[in-house]
């Protein structure tokens, strides 16, 4: 999920930054600490949305950069267990998929991709042996996250599911609403019928 935070941070900025304004220097120097940061707390920091206050710098002696107390906000994204996700498929291998979720990528083991038995063809894709559903390279996806590892500091771990009603490609998603509101069309109502008095 995407968040907005709102952090506080005393804020070094180098000699380079001084011929910006100080706003724009302190945004510089927040984007090269934090971007593409990950925490297990944060979660991986997307940018900067904006400086809420400033206060007076101070210099440090034997240090010729500058230092500001901020308040910022960053955008972040934090995956949650259970949470839905929409994505594409980046890439696939034997073993499983690998879907864009965000500013990351989850995996989706070739057992959690579909109810049925599935195998792999040279040309990337996964193909359901009853179902014939199949899977490819750049195909949209709603899935859950079932498991969340930080352990790699620079690689968090996603695994997913798609092997719950409601999720899967959008493609049998669509398919499904479409026959499920078939089925009720073509199922008789038990209905009133007109009564009148003779």
């Amino acid at each position: 999920m995407f968040y907005k935070l709102k952090l506080k941070d005393h804020i070094r900025v180098p000699p380079s930054l001084f011929e910006f304004p100080v706003e724009e220097a302190i945004i510089s120097a927040i984007k090269k600490t934090y971007t593409n940061m990950i925490s297990k707390n944060l979660g991986i920091i997307i940018d900067v949305v904006k400086i809420a206050k400033i206060n007076e710098g101070i210099i440090i002696p034997g240090d010729g950069a500058s230092y500001y107390d901020t308040e910022f906000e960053l955008l972040t994204f934090r995956p949650e267990l259970q949470e839905v996700i929409l994505g594409g498929i980046r890439d696939i291998a034997d073993f499983g998929v690998f879907i864009t979720m965000g500013p990351t990528d989850g995996m989706i083991h070739v057992s959690q991709t579909m109810d049925d038995y599935v195998s792999f063809s040279k040309d990337k894709s996964l193909l359901g042996k009853e179902s014939k559903k199949s899977l490819k390279v750049g195909d949209k996806c709603r899935a859950r996250i079932i498991a969340v590892s930080f352990k790699e500091a620079t690689n968090p771990k996603i695994g997913l599911t798609m092997r719950q009603i409601g999720l899967g490609k959008i493609d049998w998603i669509r398919e499904e609403a479409e026959e499920k509101n078939k089925k009720s069309k073509d199922k008789p109502t038990k209905g009133k019928g007109d009564k009148t008095k003779k």
